[in-house]
């Protein structure tokens, strides 16, 4: 029996770059990071950071429920929203327990979990808030969606590090493939730019340190590259299989058409530096996709700005791909928004094949000599995208990879 399509119907955004899909695309798009220095991180090794801003989460979000969201919660809540008006359903309208909803993270309410320890510290128990909690578990995402939008189908929170997000749709995909619900709301969240976290990624050695203005310290796949500039927000997209979305008239923003998964087993941070397993990834996702190499028009690389981590992607693009299809690597613009860089890279990949549009690679004014592999720099290049594909690698060795094509 044939495998049943799955189609993108809805995306919804908050990045750095915008508070919605549009805004976030058109700031990619211009190539500017809005990378800046943060209050809140006075007096850490690294004190800037890429953030959401110009937005009232609480206001945003509504309701007498805010209080009980860490940020990275609201961050999903405000892009599945955007997801489902995007696809033209009505949680009122549907049946809820045909509704899954799969939202990854990486470090999940960790930020809520470092401030009720301090509070705890240095004012005791009473200091304590009782959502403590609710602030600081992974699931939170997944569970406040289902909450809103009445799905009581399955509810999932993958998590596998910087991959999480790409892992979501390629789990709900999965669900939808088996019959387990007729709608996937899937994606992921992340908010992990606080004091314990930017200083975990300073002493790691991962993160740039600050050589002139923050919006120019990432630079993915050029020759001076230093390390990563730390993002946060969130992509949701809604998922249907095909068949259902043409009888209710949807018009699909994007076929999900593979997906690919593999695990270094080589180091707990560091890439495997042959990429053999990388491109094992790759090559399940254009197996399931039934795509040869050759028909992959564009490449959304993972593209951290790490010396290792680069220079590994890059030998593998090289390898997989050596028609050099152009290659775009929005951490660029957004930072690494760790969890939730999977779902917000394909989301980008789906408005490439909409669009006809492959961002430009911010602050790179000329790949490193050795990485001759199609990076597209200083301006969009207009070039209809048909097949395209979104890398995602995780520390842990967690790789994940989706094949996106245009309908």
């Amino acid at each position: 029996m044939n495998r049943p399509a799955v189609v993108v119907t809805g995306l919804g955004m908050i990045t750095p770059a915008g508070n919605d899909t549009e805004t976030t695309w058109n700031g990619v798009c211009s190539g500017v990071s809005p990378a800046r220095t943060v209050p809140e991180l006075e007096g850490c090794e690294i004190d800037f950071a890429c953030t959401v801003s110009g937005i009232d989460l609480d206001e945003a979000v509504g309701g007498r429920t805010a209080f009980r969201m860490g940020k990275y919660v609201k961050f999903a809540v405000l892009a599945a929203q955007e997801a489902v008006a995007d696809a033209g359903l009505d949680p009122a309208d549907w049946d809820g327990s045909r509704v899954a909803v799969v939202v990854g993270t990486s470090s999940g309410g960790s930020a809520g979990l470092t401030e009720q320890a301090v509070a705890l510290d240095r004012r005791g128990p009473e200091a304590t808030s009782p959502s403590g909690i609710l602030l600081t578990i992974p699931n939170m995402p997944a569970a406040e969606i289902a909450i809103r939008m009445r799905a009581t189908g399955p509810s999932m929170a993958p998590c596998t590090a910087c991959s999480s997000g790409a892992t979501a749709l390629s789990v709900a995909r999965d669900l939808l493939v088996t019959g387990q619900c007729d709608i996937a709301i899937a994606g992921a969240t992340e908010s992990i730019v606080f004091p314990v976290a930017m200083t975990g990624f300073a002493r790691s050695g991962a993160a740039a340190r600050r050589d002139g203005e923050p919006a120019r310290l990432c630079r993915p796949f050029s020759a001076d590259r230093a390390g990563l500039v730390m993002g946060e927000g969130a992509a949701l997209m809604v998922l249907e299989r095909a068949d259902d979305a043409r009888a209710r008239g949807a018009a699909p923003r994007a076929l999900l058409a593979g997906t690919g998964a593999t695990t270094d087993a080589h180091h707990p941070t560091s890439p495997h530096p042959s990429g053999a397993v990388a491109r094992a990834a790759v090559e399940a996702a254009l197996r399931d996709a039934g795509w040869r190499a050759e028909d992959v028009e564009h490449v959304n690389a993972h593209g951290t700005s790490t010396p290792l981590g680069d220079a590994t992607e890059a030998a593998l693009i090289g390898r997989v791909y050596p028609h050099r299809p152009p290659v775009t690597a929005p951490k660029g613009v957004l930072g690494h928004c760790m969890g939730a860089a999977g779902a917000i890279e394909a989301g980008l990949t789906i408005l490439t094949l909409q669009h006809g549009v492959v961002p430009p690679i911010a602050n790179l004014d000329a790949p490193a000599p050795e990485f001759d592999i199609g990076c597209v720099i200083k301006a969009p290049l207009l070039q209809p995208v048909r097949r395209a594909v979104s890398h995602s690698f995780g520390f842990g060795g967690h790789n994940a990879v989706i094949a996106l094509q245009r309908p």
